[in-house]
């Protein structure tokens, strides 16, 4: 039975609990790593390059970056939400990086908390991504709903995020994905701007990335495993047994970030890629930059910085920055198009 389209405090509180918990309380991936591990570098000693002049801009869905970065979706809908939101946009603006919002389901049920997500102000020029989850398509939402949250924050693309193991342990978890790819088709044909599939942390395998190209997505973030675990997260929030144990039970589900980046790139090799999960410094951007993405999302990390301080969030850029630049430099590549053709990057054993 469909849920009413209508504003809950428990979606709202949700949100609230989702920043304590990630901040607070171990829910990061144990036994799962996000696979760049398996990687290594080639260093080349003479690079004959002189550093100043290594260029890590690059382009996104046809805008300027300043490096292929993104802050990825997190939070909105509080009062702390909107400062963080508004810190990040700042920073994002300065540095010409892109930017995601967390889920805007809030705000589409209590319009009143809109300008927690409402960045533009801050950001004028920066790729932005609206956000909503895929299975609401199947809970009353549609295009009125979704051009809502585009038009309310200016984007430049909707992220429609799936998440089906994190909806089997929230508390009223939304579980029917039945018929969703044909509705996700329907939105792409329809929304006046790109679409982004997006996992939350359990990654998007070759096989369900053809679906969604095929049904018209503009661009995927395989979101892999080895970051956050939202089963761990949902398990903190459960308010039965029964939940708890599902989100131990599954805590290390999923698939490895830089497997959902190899597998992909086999059946899409010119899809606009978006690698994400448990990515937490700029050696293992390189490294999914070198796998085949086109940019890398951090969460986390930029999530901490934000809480701390403005300055925080400055220096997290600037090393960031910094550790690209340096792989680039010491690869002997003058910039990401020629590392991204190179064969710097070499899987061990």
């Amino acid at each position: 039975m469909n849920k009413p389209l209508s504003y809950s405090a428990e979606t709202q509180t949700r949100k609230a609990d989702h920043i304590r918990i990630c901040l607070n309380e171990d829910v990061q991936f144990h036994s799962t790593a996000n696979g760049l591990e398996r990687y290594r570098f080639t260093h080349c000693c003479l690079p004959e390059l002189n550093r100043s002049e290594v260029d890590i801009s690059t382009q996104f869905l046809g805008k300027y970056l300043g490096a292929p970065l993104l802050i990825s979706s997190m939070t909105g809908g509080t009062e702390l939400a909107r400062m963080i939101n508004y810190r990040l946009a700042g920073v994002a603006q300065q540095y010409k990086i892109a930017m995601g919002v967390g889920s805007q389901r809030v705000a589409i049920e209590n319009p009143q908390v809109a300008d927690t997500f409402a960045v533009r102000a801050i950001a004028p020029d920066i790729l932005l991504f609206a956000n909503l989850g895929a299975v609401q398509l199947n809970y009353k939402y549609g295009i009125d709903e979704c051009r809502r949250a585009v038009d309310s924050l200016e984007a430049d693309a909707l992220i429609l995020h799936i998440n089906p193991l994190q909806e089997c342990i929230q508390p009223n978890g939304d579980t029917n994905f039945r018929g969703l790819i044909d509705k996700i088709a329907m939105l792409c044909s329809k929304l006046p701007v790109p679409v982004i599939a997006k996992e939350v942390g359990n990654g998007i395998n070759a096989a369900i990335a053809q679906k969604l190209i095929d049904a018209g997505v503009a661009a995927i973030d395989v979101a892999g495993a080895g970051g956050t675990s939202w089963a761990k997260v949902e398990s903190e929030r459960a308010n039965d047994a029964m939940q708890r144990r599902l989100g131990i039970t599954f805590a290390d589900w999923g698939l490895p970030t830089a497997e959902c980046i190899s597998s992909i790139r086999t059946v899409a090799p010119e899809l606009p890629l978006i690698a994400s999960g448990g990515l937490r410094n700029g050696l293992e951007v390189a490294k999914a930059i070198a796998l085949g993405a086109d940019i890398a999302g951090l969460a986390w990390p930029f999530l901490q910085a934000a809480v701390e301080s403005e300055a925080a969030l400055h220096e997290l850029v600037d090393v960031l920055f910094a550790e690209i630049s340096t792989v680039l430099f010491c690869t002997g590549n003058a910039n990401i198009s020629a590392l991204k053709h190179s064969n710097a990057l070499q899987r061990l054993g």
